[in-house]
């Protein structure tokens, strides 16, 4: 098709991070099609946070992660954007009907990073490489919005004490490190891609791998979604999406709607690709994190349908293990 006069208009959250994504979106895209017009179109959202929402997580009966895409996915479905550009960590496992995402970045670094409050001093950070949470005293206060994070805090560290945290990135590092010192936390996490993409690497203390918090679903992967049938929109994505973190992305996502957890469930899932072999760890716990259950696989991939099925056939071994309650409890 030809784009020398196509205008492309993209809906995005306001946050700074949400708009650093959709400027990396825009400019991959500008690059590959260079007669292209792209306007970026701000949307405010249900899961934005304000002052007066206060400190409590998102609500599974208002929408939980939901809340963050409900109105972009309006604004496409009515046609008032072409595409829309997510956190994919942020998103539900189901998308709405007309809708699908076929198309994704390149993948930031997956990991979660530990921030520290400035009271705590980390002259060498490395002693903390093997044991990230000694950093913290017996009864320390971290701040987290993540149930996820939480639960495997809390089950390395049960005499830590979690509260809720809300805001974009630079709020929530003002509320660990600001003047201000009501708020009273003695860490947060925060993920590593998002600080990467805000030029605020600086700010983490210890970067968690892998083994010591498995990623969300998606973390670290920025997507893009158009409507089902339109062909065109879509085929403009085609020339900057990229195969790799698409197939790893779907087998943690496939894995995740077959697990059904809410956003009140906690679940890590991360997939490694090499060459046409995938590795998948995925776990689940209990939101106080007195109970977690893992497994992993490794097989050929060569297709999303690949990714799916790898991904669908770990999450149903593992469900059969983890007690109803944990999957299922209400928020």
């Amino acid at each position: 098709m030809s784009t020398s006069t196509r205008t492309i208009r993209l809906g995005t959250r306001g946050s700074p991070l949400a708009r650093a994504q959709t400027d990396l979106t825009c400019a991959a895209l500008k690059k590959a099609h260079p007669s292209i017009n792209v306007e970026i179109k701000v949307i405010k959202t249900s899961g934005d946070w304000k002052p007066e929402h206060g400190e409590k997580r998102l609500s599974e009966v208002e929408g939980g992660k939901g809340l963050f895409a409900k109105e972009i996915q309006k604004a496409l479905l009515a046609g008032e954007v072409d595409a829309a550009v997510h956190s994919m960590k942020d998103m539900d496992s189901h998308s709405p009907d007309g809708l699908v995402i076929k198309h994704m970045l390149p993948r930031e670094d997956v990991r979660d990073a530990f921030l520290l409050n400035k009271r705590i001093n980390l002259a060498d950070n490395s002693q903390f490489k093997n044991d990230p949470y000694s950093a913290l005293k017996e009864g320390a206060v971290v701040g987290a919005a993540s149930v996820r994070r939480t639960a495997m805090l809390k089950h390395v560290r049960p005499d830590v004490s979690v509260v809720p945290i809300r805001g974009n990135v630079q709020t929530r590092i003002e509320k660990l490190r600001g003047e201000d010192t009501t708020f009273g936390i003695d860490a947060t996490f925060l993920a590593l891609a998002g600080l990467k993409r805000l030029g605020l690497e600086e700010e983490v203390d210890i970067v968690l791998d892998p083994e010591f918090m498995l990623p969300a679903a998606g973390q670290g992967a920025v997507g893009i979604e158009t409507r089902v049938e339109d062909n065109e929109v879509s085929a403009l994505f085609d020339a900057i999406s990229d195969r790799e973190t698409v197939l790893c992305v779907s087998a943690e996502r496939a894995a995740l709607k077959v697990l059904d957890g809410s956003c009140h469930t906690p679940i890590g899932a991360y997939a490694q690709l090499e060459g046409d072999k995938m590795w998948l760890r995925l776990c689940v716990a209990a939101l106080d994190g007195s109970e977690m259950f893992s497994d992993e696989v490794s097989g050929t991939v060569g297709s999303v349908e690949d990714a799916n099925v790898l991904g669908r056939d770990l999450a149903t071994e593992l469900k059969k293990r983890v007690p109803q309650e944990i999957l299922g409890h209400a928020a």
